[in-house]
């Protein structure tokens, strides 16, 4: 068994509130560095990639070098995904940490909270790390995600502002009513930095009224690890619903052994989602016809 990304949640504390997140409803959790030290050498074989992601931000921990250091001695690569709230109070010798593989920056953020910077501040961050990133170093990846393009348009005011400040700094059209007609999946912006266009999506909940068949890529391409070292099938479950076991008592290949997954891949193989939370889950109907 291969995935191709393991999220690990070394903390599920993100500082902020965005509209488009569900609330946090499990206490605030740091994974210690011990034990995400014994996480890693219990995924040895199981992937080359981590993503430092669930609920939280990575950015949000003061000693987050030491993670990557633990990482990097034991070859493995990370993806950081953050707001881009705390990038000016991250060096960029972190940020450009040779274990750091991608970094997606979730541009929409900003403005779905009420933060103490101005929009020119918070992206004045996010250039700078563009920036440095061209001038001085060859990777990482730098995902700058967009998940704010609906049918709708509600976004448009702020996307316009935003489309008006990549394009003076890359020098490249961004024409808003051309990226609303053609709805682009992603635009080059520069040497491996990218724009990334999604529509905003509805959290798995087992209080929403969807319900549906389906497969997924969890346990496929992925799981997750909460924070508290639940070990769960799918990077939209930060509350532990579908908790598979814990790697504080149980080792993970025992887990991933276990009936319940089992069971879970065997259905997703059928297309069929044994779980509640999984039928409840909308996000499935996006890509559920292009798996097999």
């Amino acid at each position: 068994m291969h995935f191709h990304r393991v999220h690990i949640e070394i903390t599920n504390i993100c500082g902020l509130a965005c509209s488009f997140c569900p609330p946090k409803l499990q206490p605030s959790k740091t994974m210690s560095l011990p034990f995400f030290q014994k996480v890693l050498k219990q995924l040895r074989g199981y992937t080359k990639e981590l993503a430092f992601h669930v609920m939280g931000d990575p950015l949000t921990l003061s000693n987050l070098d030491e993670y990557l250091d633990a990482t990097l001695e034991q070859r493995f690569e990370v993806t950081l995904t953050t707001s881009g709230y705390y990038l000016k109070k991250t060096s960029f010798e972190t940020l450009f940490h040779p274990a750091v593989r991608q970094i997606n920056i979730s541009l929409n953020s900003y403005n779905k909270n009420s933060l103490n910077l101005t929009f020119d501040d918070y992206m004045d961050a996010v250039l700078a790390l563009c920036g440095e990133k061209l001038a001085h170093h060859p990777k990482p990846f730098i995902n700058l995600r967009l998940w704010n393009f609906d049918e709708a348009c509600s976004e448009a005011e702020f996307n316009t502002m935003l489309f008006k400040r990549l394009s003076s700094f890359f020098d490249i059209p961004l024409n808003v009513e051309e990226l609303y007609a053609n709805r682009p999946k992603s635009i080059r912006l520069a040497s491996i930095v990218l724009l990334h266009f999604v529509s905003y999506f509805e959290w798995p909940s087992m209080d929403s009224s969807h319900d549906t068949q389906g497969t997924c890529y969890g346990l496929k391409s992925h799981i997750g690890i909460l924070a508290n070292g639940t070990v769960v099938p799918c990077c939209l479950d930060g509350e532990g619903v579908i908790g598979l076991g814990n790697l504080n008592t149980t080792p993970l290949a025992d887990i991933l052994d276990s009936e319940r997954a089992t069971a879970m891949r065997e259905g997703f193989a059928a297309g069929k989602a044994v779980e509640e939370l999984c039928r409840r889950c909308s996000y499935k109907d996006r890509f559920s016809d292009t798996l097999v």
